[in-house]
């Protein structure tokens, strides 16, 4: 059966070659250079029967989509072998699936992400992790993680998504206007979840929104607002534009069955891309495409999506050290680099703020402008970074919190929480202004020449003895500067209420952690006892910090006072207490104390995790 469909397919190709407009495949050889029949050796006379059979296939399959109508599907004979393949190539032209990469952009692309010697371990890695949502309900808001290395995607658009629940949830409801959705006001300052603490309330529609939103935003924000790439795979997408009958879930991992990416040349084979000018057209195209990103795939063709949006070329430039991969080994955990991308648009490598000059015009590339979501980190309590104002005070009350070797999230349902008083602002002008002329990465000195741009930026006066003193070794350290402003006249940001009460803040904070945990507060009862749960992890954290103008035996007094827990607003002024319990301690609250200094944090049931 087989040789007499073969028979006949070459009888027909036969035919139509010599019609009068035959086909023009895309061969090595024009066909004025074909060898006669007569002169062939049987070798070549197979190989051009191949070639004839080809080029009238492709001509039959593009008489054949032009006539029948779109929602057409091919038969089951018609999908075997070598033409089931290239016919559902052309389907995917006809259905706009996108570009392919060349083989050069296919190779920079792999070699930027993974680089040469990129181990099958972490492919897989980075091949098996979706952008879904947990099923569970108590952290049904957040995407749940499952494997190690692309957390650093996952948490950062966890972040968006948390910005759009639950400070924008009126907007889910409604398109993309003509500009990204960053660009819109400030005017929800607080959540409406903030009385009931309910994050199960969240329908699936307003989530799958919030997600998509999130998606176009950060990809605009890679593009510089102009543009947004969106990759998907040319094996799937197809069979979810047309689906109707099957689940588009149940369709996406059919086709994924088998797939493996291990080199450049199978990311080209998949990868099909498309630029979009228009935010209202990326988001129906990322609405379309979301089946795809929930699936196995999703956080790679996302991180590439961004990638693309921010181009090759300007990912490399951003960087401080493009030779080494985006994915860092042996763990292949999302590089800072990643993570600054989706957060400010540019993969800079550091986490001050601006730029640093090294000389001889060497820069070292921190985050350029204020952020919509944050970013804290535990390093910095440990003195290896510094942690711009860009990064620790973005537009929202959200924050990724990276440790040494996983990425989660920290926010609060009241913007109050960074709210500050006449001294707290007046010195994070200060700040600014003196960090802005740090040249040591966030070390806390800057150079003699620039402390006296600091004092005309600010409007300071010193007396002439301080500022000798000041000036005296050479360079100033923040710490002595901020301390002779404290001593001085308090119209200059001096101590202006000796009893230490002004300032202090109790509110309450939210850490997720997207990956599986062990949770025993919500163990289900066994026959041999109680078995913990393993799910993402929700921990509501209660965060007393003091005022900033008060010594730090200060803090061996600071507590909650009793009975406000969970009852006193965020960011109003309390009356210090006697501690009725020490402090809890964890490595999220280090991070928490890089934002504000010395806060004390308390939470029920298991400390919060960042790994």
């Amino acid at each position: 059966m087989a040789d007499q469909q073969e028979d006949e397919d070459l009888r027909m190709a036969l035919r139509m070659s010599m019609q009068n407009s035959p086909p023009e495949p895309k061969r090595s050889k024009p066909r004025e250079a074909a060898i006669s029949p007569a002169k062939t050796t049987p070798e070549e006379s197979r190989r051009l029967q191949r070639e004839l059979m080809a080029a009238a296939a492709e001509k039959r399959m593009l008489a054949a989509a032009k006539s029948a109508p779109s929602s057409s599907s091919p038969s089951k004979n018609e999908k075997s072998g070598d033409l089931g393949i290239k016919e559902a190539e052309m389907k995917a032209k006809e259905v706009n699936l996108g570009n392919e990469l060349s083989e050069k952009e296919a190779y920079n692309l792999f070699s930027m992400v993974f680089g040469s010697g990129v181990s099958k371990g972490i492919l897989a890695q980075w091949s098996n992790q979706g952008i879904r949502f947990s099923p569970d309900p108590e952290t049904s808001m957040g995407l749940v993680q499952h494997e190690g290395g692309p957390c650093g995607v996952l948490a950062t658009i966890q972040a968006f998504v948390l910005k759009h629940l639950l400070f924008f949830p009126d907007e889910l409801g409604k398109l993309a206007a003509n500009m990204p959705q960053n660009l819109s006001s400030r005017r929800s300052l607080k959540s409406q979840y903030v009385a009931s603490n309910n994050f199960s309330a969240f329908t699936e529609d307003a989530k799958a929104r919030a997600l998509v939103k999130s998606m176009s935003e950060i990809l605009f924000l890679c593009g510089n607002y102009k543009r947004a790439v969106i990759a998907t795979l040319s094996v799937v997408s197809d069979g979810i534009e047309g689906s109707e009958g099957s689940p588009k879930d149940v369709i996406v991992a059919q086709a994924l069955e088998g797939l493996s990416i291990e080199s450049a040349s199978d990311l080209q084979k998949i990868l099909r891309v498309d630029t979009f000018t228009s935010p209202t057209s990326a988001f129906k195209r990322l609405e379309a495409m979301i089946p795809i990103f929930q699936s196995r795939m999703g956080a790679l063709l996302f991180l590439i999506s961004a990638l693309l949006s921010r181009g090759l070329d300007c990912v490399q430039a951003d960087r401080d050290d493009p030779s080494l991969p985006l994915v860092t080994a042996p763990f292949g955990h999302a590089s800072q680099e990643i993570v600054n991308l989706l957060l400010c648009g540019q993969a800079v490598p550091n986490v001050f703020d601006g730029r640093m000059d090294l000389g001889g015009g060497m820069f070292l590339k921190g985050i350029p402008t204020s952020v919509e979501v944050g970013f804290l980190t535990l390093l910095e309590s440990l003195n290896f970074c510094k942690v711009g104002q860009n990064l620790k005070c973005p537009k929202r009350p959200i924050w990724v919190v990276g440790s040494e070797s996983h990425y989660t999230d920290l926010f609060a349902l009241d913007a109050a929480v960074q709210d500050e008083n006449e001294l707290e602002e007046r010195e994070s002008q200060i700040r600014k202004a003196f960090d802005a002329h740090d040249q040591s990465g966030g070390g806390g000195f800057i150079s003699v020449e620039a402390f006296h741009l600091v004092l005309r930026e600010t409007s300071i006066r010193l007396p002439s003895d301080k500022l000798d003193s000041l000036c005296g070794s050479g360079f100033i350290v923040w710490s002595e500067f901020w301390q002779v402003i404290l001593d001085l006249d308090k119209n200059l940001g001096g101590l202006k209420d000796l009893t230490g009460q002004m300032g202090r803040k109790i509110f309450d904070l939210y850490h997720f952690n997207g990956i599986a945990k062990s949770d025993l507060n919500g163990s289900q009862a066994t026959a041999g006892g109680e078995s913990p749960v393993q799910r993402p992890r929700l921990t509501k954290l209660r965060v007393s910090v003091p005022p900033r103008w008060t010594p730090e035996e200060f803090m061996t007094d600071v507590a909650v006072p009793p009975g406000n827990a969970g009852s006193e607003p965020s960011g109003k002024d309390t009356e210090v207490a006697k501690p009725e319990q020490p402090p809890q301690h964890a490595s999220l609250a280090d991070c928490i104390r890089t934002r504000w200094p010395r806060a004390v944090c308390n939470w029920i049931g298991d400390p919060p995790s960042i790994v």
